[in-house]
């Protein structure tokens, strides 16, 4: 059964009369040619409706396909030299900053390594200090503390060295080259 077969069927008349049917059909029977005919054009109509949504629904956002579609791409050749010119010129606009760049790094570099020997200096004097407090019996609480104290600098310290020369060694193997 069709869409528009199970649609409601129009209200009545709105007038006093009502509908008057004519009086001579009464008793006649509707040929099923014609209920075919019917059928067929709630069909029709129903398929133009589809037709109808479904060109809608492609069809809704033209404006912008139409933007999309008008765009153009140009491309041009050039010759080789053309190439390397502005190659040339790429590279003298931005060199000046990859070595300043450089410059910087190596400046962070030398003085992660003065930061290095001075953590490792004072390692050295932690280690001494121990070695000589070691060496000698501890008197009072006092000096028990101070030595559980320098052992923890002394831990952290060597940490620290550790921390730092891992660092060193990424700084040194990320190090661009120059040319």
């Amino acid at each position: 059964m069709s869409r528009l077969s199970t649609l409601p069927r129009p209200r009545e008349s709105v007038f006093t009369g009502g509908f008057d049917p004519y009086r001579g059909d009464v008793n006649v029977v509707c040929p099923p040619n014609l209920r075919e005919c019917v059928l067929a054009m709630e069909d029709c109509c129903e398929e133009a409706h589809e037709a109808q949504q479904l060109l809608r629904n492609g069809t809704f956002d033209l404006p912008r396909m139409r933007k999309v579609l008008e765009s153009q791409r140009v491309f041009l050749l050039i010759d080789e030299g053309t190439v390397h010119r502005y190659k040339a010129d790429l590279a003298d606009e931005i060199e000046p900053q990859i070595n300043e760049l450089i410059d910087r790094a190596e400046k962070g570099l030398n003085a992660l390594n003065r930061r290095e020997g001075l953590i490792q200096s004072k390692v050295e004097v932690a280690q001494a200090m121990q070695s000589r407090v070691a060496t000698a019996p501890t008197s009072n609480k006092r000096e028990e503390r101070r030595l559980q104290m320098l052992a923890k600098q002394r831990r952290r310290l060597e940490d620290e060295v550790k921390v730092l020369e891992s660092e060193i060694l990424a700084l040194q193997h990320t190090k661009p080259k120059r040319t």
